[in-house]
């Protein structure tokens, strides 16, 4: 969905190999297989410790060709219209108000039904067992939460700075409760890894929810239009995921497979939720501190700089955590299949991120236009983070995947803790920019050590980790050194700025070559035999 895909990988769980379980864990609903139950393509076929078996290997290939395109097209045509309503309709007030519901939307979503509906991913054997109890549990869980947000408006908009978002956030916040509907529908098809239908529930979604807002928005209704687009575009989602799944969408109940689930799903939403705060805290910091004006720039500039992280990322996380959680069995084949993904998102990100930074006031102001440049003093911190936003989710879906729940827990709430009190600092110190700084400082410093460790007690190696990284993040260094030098010797023309990016980016790939057996799996093909 655009504004919330409930197909997106969040974390599921699983027992890390060698490590002691939870209680229950052995004993989740589905987890045995019944007689006469399909199987999963691949899921009977035996292979060597560390090799993953072809057929399992070229579905998910497939699936990420399917996620690449669909992410690709979808935020395309999001960017176009970002750069239509901002040009011509919206102006900075109107997107702060706009990003403080997104924000609340987003973390409601985190935990809106309780964990559970990734247990129709994670959870082997036949899901029709029991996704009408996983069903029942996300739909109550959900709306629930929305009808406490609904009492709640008023309060949350005038603690965030923008009083007038209440209305916004009752009408956006509709979205949680079509959230928790498509769960199992969804998940089944994350499951089967059907990337094909997702895309074109997606073109739907993206079709009918920019259409509202875009006519909405010429109407003279502000950031109202953001929420009516969405709730309408999620509607129909919901209609292409039922169709897509059909008979998923049931309701039951059993009270055994309730225990189970909860006791599966509350420590990931808990996680997920903390990994939403982590992403969405600086938005209610920069709201209460700075006001709608300066939050809409920030706004703008975040979303900038999460273009490579929403392209690349969202693209690989729609089948990391169900690839994932298919090698978890194997430490060996888990470890080889994280690094060479991470190769892959981040020598595909890194390029993106450093053209964005280094040519942030020429691009913003091609794009938006001169009011919108206090943006782009904010954009190349924020380009910085995320490249380590990149590299965290990835983590995150492998950590959950190896069942490294707890740890995965204590990483966000050490990264939530710390970046609070720098934030508030920050932006009473030096603005949006002081912010973006902030969040550098903390991920670099803190977070990236935590989660090193965190790997490493999964099984992945940080040896492994700096193999697929040192490439890229050489040949970024390149770039950012190519544009600085090239700046002052052809100055800042138009000609200019496309001539430095053409040259910069030849010697990035001139610099990851090296890397290019690795990522392709060519040493891994040899060794399988």
């Amino acid at each position: 969905m655009t504004v919330a895909s409930s197909l997106e990988p969040e974390p599921g769980a699983g027992p890390e190999p060698g490590a002691e379980q939870e209680p229950g864990a052995e004993q989740e609903p589905g987890a045995e297989q019944e007689p006469g139950a399909e199987q999963e393509p691949g899921a009977g076929q035996e292979s060597a410790p560390g090799q993953v078996p072809a057929s399992f290997a070229t579905k998910v290939r497939s699936a990420a060709r399917w996620s690449l395109v669909n992410t690709m097209v979808m935020r395309l045509g999001n960017f176009a219209t970002g750069i239509v309503l901002a040009r011509y309709v919206l102006g900075p007030a109107a997107w702060g108000v706009y990003g403080i519901a997104q924000t609340v939307l987003l973390v409601l979503l985190s935990a809106n039904e309780l964990g559970v509906g990734l247990a129709i991913i994670r959870w082997e054997g036949d899901p029709r067992r029991f996704a009408p109890t996983v069903l029942t549990l996300s739909t109550m869980s959900s709306t629930l939460l929305y009808a406490a947000l609904f009492v709640a408006a008023p309060g949350v908009a005038v603690l965030l700075g923008s009083p007038s978002a209440s209305g916004v956030l009752r009408v956006m916040c509709l979205c949680v409760i079509l959230d928790g509907l498509s769960q199992v529908p969804a998940g089944i098809l994350t499951r089967e890894f059907a990337q094909g239908r997702r895309m074109l529930i997606d073109a739907l979604n993206f079709v009918l929810s920019t259409t509202v807002t875009l006519v909405l928005a010429f109407q003279g209704w502000g950031a109202m239009s953001f929420a009516w687009g969405s709730v309408v575009g999620n509607v129909a989602a919901l209609i292409g995921c039922c169709l897509a799944a059909p008979g998923m969408l049931r309701f039951g109940w059993d009270r055994e497979q309730v225990r189970e689930l909860l006791r599966f799903g509350l420590p990931l939403a808990g996680a997920s939720l903390l990994a939403l705060a982590v992403v969405n805290v600086d938005t209610m910091i920069v709201g209460a501190t700075l006001g709608n004006v300066a939050l809409g720039f920030y706004v703008l500039a975040f979303n900038m700089s999460g273009w490579p992280v929403r392209i690349i990322s969202e693209a690989a996380r729609r089948v990391s955590f169900a690839g994932f959680s298919r090698l978890a069995a194997s430490p060996q084949a888990l470890a080889e299949g994280f690094s060479r993904a991470l190769g892959v998102v981040v020598t595909a990100t890194v390029p993106l991120c450093v053209l964005l930074a280094g040519f942030a006031g020429p691009v913003v102001q091609l794009i938006y236009g001169r009011e919108w440049l206090p943006a782009a003093r904010a954009l190349p911190w924020l380009m910085a983070l995320g490249l380590v936003r990149i590299g965290c989710e990835l983590s995150y879906d492998c950590l959950v995947a190896v069942g490294q729940r707890r740890l995965l827990i204590t990483a966000q709430g050490v990264w939530l803790a710390a970046l609070i009190p720098v934030l508030i600092v920050a932006a009473r110190a030096n603005g949006i920019v002081g912010v973006s700084q902030g969040h550098v400082l903390v991920a670099a410093g803190i977070v990236v050590p935590v989660f090193l460790f965190a790997l490493h007690r999964g099984g992945v190696r940080t040896a492994a980790i700096g193999r697929a990284c040192w490439w890229p993040l050489l040949g970024g260094a390149v770039m950012a050194g190519g544009i600085a030098g090239l700046d002052r010797l052809l100055g800042e023309s138009r000609p200019a700025l496309v001539a430095s990016g053409v040259l910069v980016t030849v010697a990035y790939a001139a610099c990851v070559l090296p890397s290019r057996g690795f990522l392709l799996g060519r040493g891994a093909e040899r060794a399988t035999g």
